[in-house]
């Protein structure tokens, strides 16, 4: 079975364009899909539907899809190992995150880590859905949750601390709650999945069901609808912090903490072995956040 066929298989499931995913790997069309063609004639099977525009996969190209991210990741770990004499991570690393967190943290963090990796190229996808690894054919997802998923295996990198925020001007006109309970006649900002704060107390842990007029699937879009006075809101210091240094946002209930098991965490699938790329990317970005990351320092 050829490498090269498989790694554009991979590229293909992702791309959904033969095109595409042939010029990613320097292949023209013709070559592309007479790749792909050679891959089904060993295989004895049809691995993708084929249309003017665009391709999908076949319920037995869906199934060898994943076979196929293991014989890819695989080779390039004993490759690695060898590494033509060489034990620097090389190829493409690619990686989903969290949009906001992504743009702010992991791209400042970028120069560095290619500096010290002249071998390696990465591809970031930033999106604030959680994406499939397999599927996607990504080598590592960062992620800003509390990790269920027993298939995955994660490093944390940093914690995710969540703050009660609100801009000067909303205080001004409205006040700010003393306790947790006032939240209910205040106009809340939320993030789409996160309408439930539950925040310690004497009296044990309390939830608040809150509500408002604006919600959105974007980090940033709830941080900076708060910074002009829309309403309160729950959000991760590392997202805040730059506008609470400057005072356009003001910290509300600091003596009522949020109950969260969040954190910044690096994953990739138990099934696949810990790729020499992979280990780089989850060190640099650890040791950049470190124990304490910077944006609670620099609060």
């Amino acid at each position: 079975m050829n490498f090269d066929h498989l790694n554009l298989f991979a590229r293909l499931a992702v791309t959904k364009n033969i095109s595409l995913a042939g010029k990613e790997l320097g292949l023209s069309p013709a070559v592309a899909s007479a790749h792909i063609h050679k891959l089904e004639q060993g295989l004895g099977v049809r691995l993708v539907h084929r249309t003017t525009r665009r391709v999908a996969l076949t319920e037995e190209g869906e199934a060898f899809l994943p076979h196929a991210l293991e014989i890819i990741s695989s080779v390039e770990v004993a490759r690695s190992s060898v590494g033509a004499g060489s034990s620097s991570p090389a190829g493409k690393l690619r990686v989903t995150a969290p949009a906001s967190f992504g743009r702010m943290h992991l791209v400042p963090g970028l120069s560095a880590f290619l500096a010290a990796y002249p071998d390696l190229s990465v591809e970031f996808i930033f999106s604030d859905s959680i994406v499939d690894l397999v599927e996607g054919g990504f080598d590592i997802a960062i992620r800003n949750a509390e990790l269920k998923d027993s298939t995955l295996i994660a490093r944390k990198l940093a914690v995710d601390r969540r703050i009660i925020c609100a801009s000067p001007g909303y205080i001004a006109q409205f006040g700010q709650p003393q306790t947790p309970s006032q939240l209910k006649q205040h106009c809340c900002v939320n993030l789409m999945g996160l309408e439930n704060w539950v925040f310690e107390t004497t009296d044990g842990k309390q939830a608040i069901k809150t509500k408002g007029r604006f919600r959105t699937d974007n980090g940033e879009a709830v941080r900076d609808a708060c910074v002009d006075g829309v309403g309160i809101t729950m959000i991760s210091t590392w997202s805040a912090y730059e506008h609470l240094r400057r005072g356009e946002l003001v910290q509300v209930l600091k003596q009522y903490p949020l109950v969260s098991n969040t954190g910044i965490w690096a994953v990739y699938p138990s099934s696949r072995l810990l790729a020499p790329k992979v280990r780089a990317f989850i060190d640099h970005f650890a040791e950049r956040f470190a124990t304490e990351p910077y944006w609670d320092l620099a609060m």
